[in-house]
């Protein structure tokens, strides 16, 4: 069996990429940042902070075969993917892009105010499908600080017909992969399992929390390999974001 292996990654060394005006923060390789050492994890090609003036826009395309989920963290933004129609997003929405067989275009403008969000770009299990989009409203915090699926490629995660979900189905994703988030109040814990040949990478939005005595800070993450399971605990009011993703 090969070693549990967690690798911290502090937000002071993510890289910096440019597209038009705008200056992406970036876990992984993308656009004009190159770094060897951090391509991507499993099949999570890209995770980027963007932070987006009031008015301003961020372009990309054309794009195939990957798909795009963009989750608000503050102001809003309007999502316009090619011929689909606009999506305005608030804090704590999720929007995917599935890019498939290829879009043109694809647009994230911030409204009246600034806007802050991070964006994960995954690699689909199968190439070429037809482009789609999706949005995900943000649910209401609960006190139980588990960590809840936002989206996922995974059938067995989407609510049985007629079964109440009070925050709604997770994004139904193209590759057996989830997103998923967790709010801790201080002093509290969360745990997640998963299954052999996974990859983990976790994100500190806000806040500071501990993994096995190691300290993350806000803007920092943890990439697990061979990992089944981690016990995440929150020394102040944090907010987590969590992608498991196939091992590749």
């Amino acid at each position: 069996m090969n070693a549990v292996r967690m690798t911290i990654r502090r937000s002071e060394s993510l890289g910096k990429a440019h597209s038009g005006g705008i200056t992406l923060r970036c876990h992984f390789a993308f656009a004009d940042w190159r770094d060897a050492a951090h391509v991507h994890e499993g099949s999570l090609r890209a995770v980027n902070l963007l932070t987006l003036p009031s008015g301003e826009h961020y372009q990309t395309g054309p794009e195939s075969n990957v798909e795009i989920l963009t989750w608000v963290e503050r102001g809003s933004l309007t999502a316009r993917i090619d011929d689909f129609s606009s999506e305005n997003l608030k804090p704590g929405d999720l929007h995917l892009a599935s890019t498939g067989q290829g879009c043109v275009s694809l647009d994230w403008s911030a409204e009246q105010d600034a806007a802050d969000c991070l964006q994960f770009w995954l690699l689909p299990d199968q190439d070429n499908s037809e482009p789609s989009q999706e949005v995900r409203r943000a649910f209401p915090e609960t006190q139980n600080g588990a960590f809840r699926i936002l989206a996922s490629g995974f059938p067995e995660d989407d609510p049985e017909e007629g079964e109440t979900v009070a925050d709604g189905s997770p994004i139904a994703l193209q590759t057996r992969a989830r997103l998923l988030r967790a709010t801790l109040p201080t002093n509290e814990g969360a745990v997640y399992q998963t299954t052999p040949g996974r990859d983990l990478y976790l994100i500190v939005v806000s806040g500071h929390v501990t993994i096995n005595n190691t300290v993350l800070l806000q803007g920092d993450a943890a990439a697990f390999e061979n990992c089944e399971s981690f016990t995440v605990i929150a020394q102040e009011k944090s907010v987590l974001l969590l992608t498991d993703i196939p091992a590749i």
